[in-house]
């Protein structure tokens, strides 16, 4: 089994709390493993004013600049370089990132290559080459995804992407449940929405990486599928997996398969431990 630090990145309106229960199942398995918070999430979110006003006001809701506009691949890779340092004390770590966290720990390894063992993506978004992230939810391997239903507001002109994280039993709760917790327990999904942030930062979706054979292409990869997402769909996964094989083939894309929605970090802690455990 391989010893080195595993460093847990977290998705959109998440934070290190989502891998709690996955930082307890590596330490029975004694693998080392932290979870971080990206900037602009967890204990570092920021909520819009209007989030909290009563009577809620929904056009001041969708209206509002966010506070997370500022936050973007650059800022967070950059604060994630920092603690991947930190945590592995001049030997590489293994990246592990959810959904929208690809972007960070990609533009990571191919700036700082000789800090990472390996980087794997679960249901993670690996875009190509000059691809923002955004650009894929256009895609027709992205159409059964539930996400672009959540979201509240314009992101061009609020500098995000906003959803609505209030209590109730509305159908865009339902909606909520759907596409990030869908095989979770109702108490336990209820419980990560009251933590999520209501605001993803339009910078981790938009922003770009180039990437070159000595840089990322150079990094082992694993990609873990997760084959009831509801967010990133199946489809959609396979596409990352192909566009990166095509464009390294000398260093192609692992592949773990959990039969899993979008959290299997919720869903199936024990089994996600497992598996990256035994990469």
């Amino acid at each position: 089994m391989s010893r080195e630090p595993l460093v847990l990145v977290h998705g959109a309106f998440h934070g290190a709390w989502c891998w709690s229960e996955v930082v307890l199942e590596l330490a029975v398995l004694g693998r080392p493993a932290v979870a971080v918070d990206l900037p602009g999430h967890g204990l570092r979110a920021r909520r819009p004013t209007a989030l909290l006003h009563n009577p809620f006001d929904p056009k001041a809701f969708a209206t509002e600049f966010s506070p997370l506009a500022h936050v973007n691949v650059a800022t967070a890779a950059d604060a994630l370089a920092r603690e991947v340092r930190r945590v592995g004390r001049g030997t590489p770590v293994t990246l592990v990132a959810h959904s929208m966290g690809g972007p960070v720990i990609t533009r990571v390894a191919e700036q700082h290559p000789g800090l990472v063992e390996r980087v794997v993506y679960v249901s993670g978004y690996m875009p190509a080459s000059g691809v923002a992230p955004l650009a894929y939810l256009e895609c027709p391997e992205a159409a059964d995804s539930l996400v672009g239903k959540l979201v509240v507001a314009d992101p061009s002109l609020i500098g995000a992407l906003r959803i609505d994280t209030r209590a109730g039993d509305s159908p865009a709760r339902q909606t909520l449940r759907e596409a990030f917790y869908g095989d979770v327990s109702t108490e336990a999904a209820d419980a990560a929405i009251a933590l999520l942030c209501c605001d993803g930062p339009i910078g981790l979706a938009a922003q770009t990486t180039r990437l070159t054979a000595g840089g990322w292409g150079s990094v082992p990869r694993t990609y873990v599928r997760c084959t009831q997402d509801r967010s990133n769909p199946p489809a959609l996964q396979d596409l990352f997996i192909a566009e990166a094989d095509r464009a390294f083939p000398e260093n192609r894309t692992a592949v773990a398969t959990l039969l899993s929605g979008h959290s299997p970090f919720l869903s199936m802690p024990r089994m996600l431990a497992e598996t990256l455990c035994g990469l």
